[in-house]
């Protein structure tokens, strides 16, 4: 109503100093989305999303994501057939037009082709099996090295815990 001391009531947005942003947590009720555009939002990393398998293209460019690792795994697990990511203009995928170097935007599009295996495109680039085998052999690396550190962590603690224990029962 106008003039109205009333705030208006808006269901699918929340508002918040006076702009608005989407609900993406609403988007579950669309069963049969298959192309979800969320460019320009301030969304970050720790955006959350329902689960979406209708989901094949998800586009949230120029937005605040700034932790790869926390969205793509978001991204991975709430759109399970994803063909097409683009997430241009955020801290977290570095280009040349964003002040990324080069090996910036090698790694960004490794890791994420790495985390999320059916992806095709990648921003505007094709996703290519060459790449895809190169993004599994570096990223495989990096986990394993990653599991076995976590191992040997485990193993110390043991150990020291059954040291204590058997120095405390003597």
């Amino acid at each position: 109503m106008v003039g109205s001391d009333k705030p208006t009531q808006l269901s699918p947005m929340l508002q918040s100093s006076s702009v608005f942003y989407w609900n993406p947590a609403l988007l579950g009720q669309l069963e049969k989305l298959s192309t979800l555009i969320l460019d320009c939002n301030n969304y970050t990393s720790h955006v959350k999303f329902p689960y979406m398998p209708s989901v094949t293209t998800v586009c949230i460019n120029k937005n605040k994501i700034n932790n790869l690792p926390v969205f793509v795994e978001e991204i991975r697990r709430k759109f399970p057939n994803i063909k097409i990511l683009s997430m241009m203009n955020n801290e977290a995928a570095p280009s040349y037009f964003n002040g990324g170097s080069l090996t910036q935007y090698k790694d960004y599009r490794q890791y994420v082709i790495s985390q999320i295996s059916g992806l095709e495109i990648l921003d505007d680039t094709e996703v290519l099996e060459k790449e895809r085998a190169q993004a599994r052999k570096t990223y495989r690396l990096q986990q394993s090295r990653h599991s076995s550190r976590k191992r040997k962590e485990e193993s110390s603690r043991k150990h020291t815990h059954m040291q204590k224990k058997s120095n405390s029962v003597i």
